[in-house]
């Protein structure tokens, strides 16, 4: 559209130009008729005045060749201005036949224009229909591909169970051949333990009880009745070492009941305090250097009976090494020091226990019943709880 409007206002322009032109050479040859006027009317010579006097004959002489040269001086300005007015309309009219031939490129370019965006839009949509075309042809493919992959597999499965069956009948056979030739081996052996005990009478009873035995023992020496201690050393026998030889350094050696490795929780170096040394010993784990024990992961209470007890496990994230805290209690009066101060994470565990086995921690800003509320009964994971309500 911008481009319309500069080639009307160019054809404008060219118009007005023109006529512009037009009345140049008008005035030019108006301009030329009154020089040939003029140029006739000085040819005529001057009449003589009433005294016949010669001066003014003489005026009239010099006055004509005057006039004539005046005359072809006006004539030779026309002359140039004519050319000059020559030229620019010559001008003019080449730049109106170039714009012209301007709008004439415009259109054409507009027409190779549209005629390139056709075809790009032809190539497009040929392009499109060959992608869709090829899409579902990779798509037929895919189908193809995958049912006969399923098929493949069908047949494989079938061929699979197929053996499987065949080889379980071959197996169950198997099995039953070897559980025979057990049976008979073993009445066979039986039979021949019985003639040597009948032989040898009895002896060789006495000396089976004999190997029963010793192989108990060597089953006892390995662990020590179930808490996880065995005989043969520990990774973490350094780690424990170092524990309770800076426990002993700052505290002293009579703040432990015991101190091992517990095999059965992943060789967790497990350090049992007495009562009035668990805060204590506790806040050396976490403020050592060495130690700086500065996660509690763990905090629960058991009732074994006898008396309950508090278990902790901590971790050192800077030396990434573990330690389990055990403190035994009182049954009839399960109190102990809070470890919230240390650790803000023992909170809820805390109130766990107060509210399952009724242990109380000493220091705890706001020990309630977090499950069962503090009207509630009792506390039902001490043995000896009795349901207030059997129906409940």
């Amino acid at each position: 559209m911008d481009e319309e409007k500069d080639l009307a206002q160019r054809k404008k322009e060219a118009a007005e130009r023109a006529k512009q032109l037009a009345r140049e050479r008008l005035a030019a040859r108006q301009a030329d008729e009154q020089a040939k006027s003029a140029a006739e009317t000085g040819s005529l010579k001057t009449p003589p005045n009433s005294n016949g006097s010669q001066l003014e004959t003489t005026k009239g002489e010099a006055t004509e060749p005057a006039s004539a040269d005046d005359l072809a001086l006006a004539k030779k300005r026309a002359a140039e201005e004519a050319r000059a007015r020559a030229a620019e309309l010559r001008r003019q009219r080449e730049a109106a036949a170039s714009g012209a031939a301007t709008e004439g490129d415009l259109e054409a370019a507009k027409r190779k224009a549209a005629e390139e965006a056709r075809a790009r839009a032809a190539e497009l949509r040929r392009q499109r229909e060959a992608a869709e075309s090829g899409a579902e042809d990779d798509l037929e493919l895919a189908k193809k591909k995958a049912a006969a992959a399923a098929k493949a597999r069908a047949a494989a499965l079938a061929k699979q169970k197929a053996a499987e069956a065949s080889g379980d009948d071959d197996e169950l056979a198997k099995q039953k051949a070897a559980a025979a030739a057990k049976a008979k081996a073993a009445a066979a052996a039986k039979a021949r333990a019985a003639a040597l005990a009948k032989q040898q009478g009895g002896a060789g009873g006495e000396g089976a009880k004999q190997k029963a035995a010793a192989a108990a023992r060597a089953k006892a020496e390995e662990t020590d009745g179930g808490t996880g201690r065995y005989a043969a050393p520990s990774p973490n026998d350094p780690l424990l070492e170092k524990y309770v030889r800076i426990i002993h350094e700052h505290l002293g050696s009579d703040v432990f009941e015991d101190a091992y490795i517990n095999r059965l929780a992943k060789d967790v170096p497990t350090l049992v305090v007495k009562k009035e040394a668990y805060y204590k010993v506790a806040e050396l784990l976490k403020g050592h250097e060495q130690l700086r024990f500065d996660y509690l992961s763990e905090l629960h209470g058991t009732d074994f009976q006898t008396h309950m007890e508090v278990y902790v496990h901590l971790y050192s994230y800077p030396n990434r090494q573990p330690v389990a805290l055990k403190v035994k209690i009182e049954r009839d009066n399960p109190e102990v020091d809070s470890l919230v101060p240390l650790w803000p994470g023992a909170n809820w565990p805390e109130c766990e226990a107060y509210d399952l086995l009724g242990i109380r921690f000493r220091g705890h800003p706001n020990l309630i019943r977090i499950f069962l509320g503090e009207q509630w009964v009792g506390h039902p994971l001490r043995k000896d709880y009795e349901p207030y309500d059997a129906e409940v």
